[in-house]
């Protein structure tokens, strides 16, 4: 009987040598762009995941209007302008770094006040696409003064240049998921991702009332909301002019949580739950707990497969909220 082969030798081409054969395996420290990449497979799934990413920094920034704009289904173009505070040039490159954040000091991760805290946002869109960060802060001059851009493709970065450009940031992201092609894989027909972008900018600019904001698909101008004082305004104008003359205002307080809402009349359920709009601390979220309780209140008035059309927001202390929970933080 000829001699049985040894286990190094049988091993197939390329497989992991040492693997439980008692041989010690080096641990490398993987590259920062490789970690970056590994993180957007949680932060980035498809467009919509960064129109929400890109819009909640533009609100955390205190911004007064937000344009958003999306080509090809949100793979080609994705672009976020806003009005807000900005940033100066030797901010920009800090932004583009993983964990970097102005909103968060270490003692506050149990009292979260703004939609964004983690410093991956950034980062993670740099590393699988094409990304121009164009920001001004207040300290520029008010007279066509300069602001700064910044390249950042595949987790590379150029150097900080001046550029024109008012005070407020401006960020495009073009050629989505480029470095990672196999991810496109997952993604729905452009027409699918556009409405999904669309329902994120809703839900975003329902939380945001008094905020104004543009959305645009393909060139032509798809939502326009006007900055209002009244929250039911801004509900009434996202859930349609049916639903606008037949809601009843709900209002509840109990031992410091806070409940204020717009629910349709019955006759206006609808066959899904997508004209479901939930918010915890201004926070849009998808809770089966929250939508099992809001079909539950219309008890026998619905038909069994009909869903109900509300806007409610639940306002907590912040410490009793976990946002670090998921990473899509909803």
């Amino acid at each position: 009987m000829p001699p049985r082969a040894s286990t190094a030798e049988s091993r197939p081409p390329g497989s992991n040598a040492g693997a439980g054969d008692g041989a010690e395996r080096v641990i490398v420290r993987l590259s920062e762009g490789v970690v970056n990449r590994i993180a957007a497979g949680e932060v980035v799934e498809r467009p919509a995941s960064v129109v929400k990413e890109l819009v909640e920094n533009a609100l955390d920034a205190g911004a007064l209007r937000i344009r958003v704009a999306v080509e090809g289904g949100g793979t080609a173009l994705i672009l976020v302008e806003d009005d807000g505070c900005g940033m100066g040039p030797a901010m920009l490159p800090v932004a583009l770094e993983r964990h970097a954040t102005s909103k968060l000091a270490d003692e506050q991760l149990v009292d979260i006040r703004t939609l964004g805290f983690r410093g991956e946002a950034l980062p993670s869109i740099g590393s699988v696409a094409r990304m121009v960060l164009t920001s001004r802060d207040g300290t520029s001059s008010d007279d066509g003064g300069t602001a700064w851009r910044l390249n950042c493709e595949a987790g590379v970065l150029s150097d900080v240049t001046p550029a024109p450009g008012p005070r407020g940031t401006r960020i495009e992201v073009r050629d989505l998921f480029f470095a990672v092609p196999a991810r496109r894989k997952f993604l729905k027909s452009p027409r699918r991702e556009n409405q999904l972008v669309r329902e994120t900018v809703e839900r975003l600019a329902m939380a945001a009332p008094g905020v104004g904001f543009e959305l645009s698909v393909d060139g032509r101008t798809v939502l326009t909301l006007e900055p209002v004082l009244d929250p039911a305004a801004r509900v009434h104008a996202l859930l349609g002019r049916d639903v606008a003359g037949n809601t009843l205002v709900i209002e509840a307080e109990r031992e410091g949580v806070r409940l204020w809402g717009i629910a349709a009349l019955p006759t206006l359920a609808r066959n899904h739950a997508r004209h479901q709009f939930l918010f915890v601390n201004g926070r849009p979220v998808q809770d089966r707990l929250l939508k099992g309780a809001l079909r539950g209140a219309y008890g026998d008035l619905l038909f069994h497969d009909r869903q109900p059309v509300a806007a409610l927001f639940l306002d907590v202390p912040p410490a009793l909220v976990d946002v670090n929970v998921h990473p899509a933080k909803a």
